[in-house]
């Protein structure tokens, strides 16, 4: 008898991630140079791939497919738990999770305590803590990816947040499932719907962590997911989640296409000295144009998670409504200015 259809979900879904992580590792000339094509060797370690495990169920489920589809494969498997110290007890929670994946035979297990700070508002501001926990677990160990349990629920919350944000249609794209330096960050379970991965570790008897967190109407998501999307599929029937992830990954199409084309035509609208000209910038498609913006500002230092559609269309407007207008403040100390027909962006 195999096993319960959920836990035979979760487990093909990440020996696809694991198979690709293979495949790219065995191709990578620097991860195979000088050494013998044929399997792991003392000298050529197998990949290590990490599991970023909060102790909820996704990631307990996540953590378990790994453990077991690795003992298949030649990868080595282990896990994160980020301790964000925002709640009594977090510390002695963490080391109850890195047990729980210790038990599962996964190694190395650590957890990492981060201190979150305050910009962008508390889940912004504990994201960026966790995943430069993340980066530099990951650069430490010398991990080839990083396993999230992100599900298709997620990224049907994900691209709604994005549309009451008013953003644009690369967050309309929601999450990638590969994402990060080097393609870092593998979601595996994004075509998964969240009930089949707990069902996958009530099958499997794992011990889950229900985050409060995650039911705190303080917080946007938790509203959205406790009270928003269960009055869309009232009000317009079953299947909203299906149809908002596929509205993701046909918006990421799109996005895909135009960041080409903007980087495509960048060259073009700069001078012998690199400076963007105002004229060139005009006669290009109002999307094309934006994305050579944010590129440009991205790249004077504003911070791409603080850049909002706001700023761009305020420095759009230097382009398309010029009326002698001030410089425009972004974030990150970065100004925008236009100057003798040229767009200058820069940190001041």
């Amino acid at each position: 008898m195999g096993p319960h259809p959920a836990v035979a979900a979760i487990r093909l879904a990440v020996r696809r991630v694991l198979h690709d992580v293979l495949t790219e590792h065995q191709t990578d000339p620097a991860a195979t140079a000088g050494r013998h094509p044929l399997g792991p060797s003392p000298d050529r370690p197998a990949p290590l791939v990490l599991v970023a495990c909060s102790g909820g169920a996704d990631s307990m489920a996540l953590a378990s497919a790994l453990a077991f589809e690795s003992r298949k494969l030649a990868v080595r498997a282990g896990g994160i738990t980020v301790d964000h110290g925002l709640q009594a007890g977090s510390a002695q929670r963490a080391a109850e999770v890195a047990g729980r994946m210790a038990a599962l035979g996964l190694d190395p297990v650590e957890t990492v305590a981060v201190t979150v700070g305050s910009e962008g508002g508390p889940e912004a501001a504990a994201r960026d803590a966790r995943y430069a926990a993340l980066d530099e677990a990951a650069e430490r160990h010398g991990a080839t990816a990083v396993l999230l349990g992100h599900t298709r629920d997620d990224q049907a919350e994900t691209v709604l947040l994005g549309l009451a944000r008013g953003s644009g249609i690369r967050s309309l794209s929601g999450m990638a499932a590969v994402s990060g330096a080097a393609g870092r960050y593998r979601r595996p379970f994004l075509e998964l719907d969240r009930q089949t991965v707990r069902k996958a570790c009530v099958a499997q008897e794992l011990a889950v962590w229900d985050d409060p967190h995650n039911a705190d109407p303080a917080y946007t998501r938790s509203r959205l997911r406790h009270e928003g999307l269960p009055a869309l599929e009232k009000a317009l029937g079953k299947g909203v989640v299906e149809a908002l992830a596929r509205t993701a990954q046909l918006s990421r199409d799109d996005a895909d296409a135009l960041d080409s084309w903007a980087a495509d035509a960048e060259a073009a609208v700069r001078d012998e000295s690199g400076r963007l000209e105002c004229a060139k910038l005009f006669g290009l498609p109002p999307a094309v144009r934006r994305r050579i913006l944010r590129r440009a500002m991205i790249a004077e230092g504003a911070p791409a998670g603080s850049l909002f559609a706001r700023h761009i269309e305020e420095v759009d407007r230097l382009i398309t409504g010029w009326r002698g207008q001030g410089a425009i403040n972004l974030p990150g100390r970065v100004e925008a200015r236009r100057q003798g027909g040229r767009l200058v962006i820069r940190q001041g």
